[in-house]
């Protein structure tokens, strides 16, 4: 089986690249082979290589940017997908997508499903929706998989942020009013490759659906507890001199941005737990395992 896999170098995608190998025949892309933002270009590598599988984790994630570059936005996130949906229709390829709990305002007082009203408050998740509804307008075989506020002890994300500050600043100030679910990109990996493995199995019995799927980490927090609990991991360990000696919270009043958040970022798994035969860790519990690594 090839897999053909964008946005190899992303933090997701760095993941990918290594639970993907018992899978099949990775063949990695980065943004110099395959731009999301030249859509010729992208059906020109896809063609070329012919994959089984298409995942794509790569995509245009700078929210609040995306708020004045709007058409840059939605030509990575919506329009880039939907090509890649075309081509592996072409040659019967499976697509599997990654999006995001920003395709929801956040004004549910429970856990979305899958099957919720989607309405997203900022222009990064217009655009994410925009590629979900590209993809399933093909009638291709697809995955999309939802996701929230991902971390890696590589890259640019919260948790590396978090370190920084907690090792300059004695006090830092942080978001308490917005609630969803850590998810290490390294779970993501290893649930994808467990997915596709069984989703190409089904596509030869030919009882395959496409469908979409929400990926995070069990149970929730706040910004403000991810933070604390990032902190006090630091100082369990003992690896790293941190000079911060306070956490404290602030509503998102306190902390105006371009972009505006969902205050509700949790998203139900139970469809992909029952579909695949998953159950997904805490959030808490892979932070433990991803901090092991990361200080």
């Amino acid at each position: 089986m090839k897999i053909l896999l964008t946005g190899a170098t992303g933090q997701v995608g760095w993941e990918l690249a290594r639970t993907l190998l018992p899978v099949g025949e990775v063949i990695e892309v980065d943004r110099s082979q395959a731009d999301l933002a030249d859509t010729s270009s992208l059906r020109a590598i896809i063609q070329q290589y012919q994959p089984d599988v298409i995942v794509n984790p790569a995509a245009y994630t700078a929210v609040d940017k995306a708020e004045s570059e709007q058409a840059l936005a939605f030509l990575i996130n919506a329009e880039a997908p939907g090509v890649m949906a075309e081509e592996a229709k072409k040659i019967g390829a499976l697509l599997v997508h990654y999006s995001t709990d920003y395709v929801f305002d956040g004004t549910k007082s429970t856990p979305y499903v899958e099957d919720d009203a989607t309405n997203p408050i900022n222009v990064y998740g217009q655009s994410k929706l925009a590629g979900e509804q590209a993809i399933q307008s093909t009638e291709g075989d697809y995955l999309i998989l939802r996701t929230s506020w991902v971390y890696a002890s590589r890259g640019n994300n919260f948790l590396k942020t978090i370190l920084r500050l907690a090792a300059e600043r004695e006090e830092l100030k942080i978001v308490a009013d917005q609630i969803g679910s850590p998810t290490w990109a390294r779970l993501i990996a290893e649930t994808t490759a467990h997915i596709v493995r069984q989703a190409m199995f089904e596509r030869q019995s030919s009882s395959f659906d496409p469908n979409v799927y929400h990926l995070t980490s069990s149970g929730d927090t706040s910004w403000h507890g991810f933070a604390q609990k990032i902190v006090d991991s630091v100082r369990e360990q003992g690896k790293m001199e941190l000079k911060n000696r306070a956490i404290l919270p602030i509503p998102t009043t306190d902390y105006p941005l371009p972009a505006k958040r969902p205050t509700n970022s949790r998203l139900s798994t139970r469809r992909l737990e029952q579909q695949f035969g998953l159950t997904m860790p805490s959030w808490d519990n892979a932070l433990r395992l991803c901090m092991q690594e990361t200080v």
